[in-house]
């Protein structure tokens, strides 16, 4: 409707300029053209009285709807033509001293009625008497000319208006069908059915790339509800078994103080910690949190954590350089190496090595384990929530399955990444790259 109501009020200020512009054009040109006459009458009728032929009755085309008059200074009417004669002045005005002619529309009366004209003066001497010419061309034709278009255009405009406001609203229609089409499935797509996608025309449009763009949302959407379902249903799953251990052991405790077992205890406690922390983080990233970064030396934090770590089953080889900066935030960054470190720990058999590795912009960090690796079918699943590889599913291996996948939430939050890759010999290899300081700061 807004569509079809601009459409018509620029169609009719246009439709008006035309008209306006049109009479007024065709005004200008028709007077110009009476007033250019008129003058070059006055100016020959001049030149007789200044050189002594002028007659007392002038002369005007036959047929035509003209007038000359020859006014003395006193008033005295010295020539006229036949439509005049017997009449006073018919007019008052006079050239200033520094124009040649004045020109001025009058309405004179002639044949007993008065009609419209263009009339000039000219200023002559008619032997020693000073006068004035005034020669008159008739604008009837002008005001004919003009009523005509009225006539012409006045009645059309409505017509034309209402024919323009008819396609405009057809054509609208026709053009934003698609969309109320798309805006209709939009409306009863819910959270349970986003399975749907709003039909794409077979135009290549705005509206056919309108459509894809919404369907290719609607696919991120419904992906992202899929995995918040099935990270619901894990961490429900996962949550379920030490917390069932740890009510056991308070109701065991609660009926036999005696049959308390304090580590397994403890034990349970840490796990069901360690996943609500573990949860807690991923719901973070997920809501975009962004903390502040500085620039950190991952070599010298690589050796830090070493130092903090405890001491594991396997020990770790840290081969780093003098010094590798990266724009992080230190304890995100911290948390990763542990992530990867406790990955590694759970399935080396005799040795660890953790590499940081300064590459043109970039550092890379590599941690290697001689155990039995990730075969190549399941280098990209390890990195999804709740992930256990079959052999390390049994809860005495440890590990909540969210390790790997915060590790490369945290490492694509800060404009990384981190993947599997096959080992050099034997064993798993994971690679986390960063950007270098300058070049995180000029993409983040």
């Amino acid at each position: 409707m807004k569509t079809t109501v601009g459409a018509l009020v620029i169609v009719a200020v246009a439709l008006l300029a035309a008209y306006a512009g049109l009479l007024a054009v065709t005004r200008h040109g028709l007077v110009a053209s009476a007033e250019r006459t008129a003058r070059i009458r006055a100016e020959a009728v001049g030149r007789s009285a200044a050189d002594g032929t002028l007659v007392q009755r002038l002369a005007i085309p036959e047929g035509e709807d003209s007038l000359l008059q020859v006014v003395a200074d006193d008033g005295r009417i010295l020539a006229a033509s036949h439509n005049l004669t017997g009449q006073a002045p018919v007019a008052s005005f006079a050239p200033s001293p520094d124009s040649a002619a004045a020109a001025r529309g009058l309405r004179v009366r002639t044949d007993g009625r008065d009609h419209p004209y263009r009339v000039v003066a000219v200023r002559t001497t008619a032997g020693d008497t000073p006068a004035t010419v005034y020669a008159g061309t008739s604008l009837e034709t002008a005001e004919y000319a003009e009523q005509l278009i009225r006539d012409a255009m006045l009645p059309s405009i409505p017509a034309l208006l209402a024919l323009v406001g008819a396609v405009t609203w057809a054509a609208t229609g026709r053009a934003l069908r698609p969309v109320e089409a798309i805006r209709v499935q939009v409306a009863e797509i819910t959270e349970h059915d986003l399975g749907r996608r709003v039909p794409v025309p077979a135009s290549r449009d705005e509206i056919a790339r309108l459509s894809t763009t919404m369907n290719d949302t609607l696919d991120r959407l419904e992906q992202s509800m899929e995995r918040q379902r099935r990270f619901v249903a894990d961490a429900s799953h996962e949550l379920r078994n030490p917390i069932a251990a740890l009510r056991a052991h308070v109701e065991m405790s609660l009926a036999h103080p005696e049959l308390l077992d304090g580590p397994d205890l403890l034990d349970d406690v840490v796990r069901v910690q360690q996943l609500a922390d573990d949860l807690l983080l991923l719901a973070r990233i997920d809501a975009g949190d962004h903390p502040d970064r500085t620039t950190v030396d991952l070599s010298a934090l690589a050796a830090e954590v070493l130092r903090e770590r405890p001491e594991g089953r396997v020990p770790v080889v840290l081969e780093a350089p003098g010094t590798a900066a990266v724009s992080a935030n230190r304890g995100q960054l911290a948390r990763v190496l542990n992530n990867l470190l406790d990955n590694a720990q759970r399935h080396a058999e005799s040795r660890i090595t953790l590499a940081v590795t300064v590459i043109g912009d970039h550092t890379t960090v590599e941690v290697r384990d001689d155990g039995s690796g990730i075969a190549a079918a399941d280098r990209e699943r390890v990195f999804t929530r709740f992930t256990r590889l079959d052999e390390s599913r049994s809860r005495d291996a440890g590990g909540t399955g969210l390790g790997l996948a915060i590790a490369r939430d945290i490492a694509t939050a800060h404009g990384g990444t981190l993947t599997a890759h096959p080992a050099r010999s034997r064993g798993a290899r994971l690679v986390l790259t960063l950007p270098s300081p300058a070049w995180s700061a000029h993409t983040h």
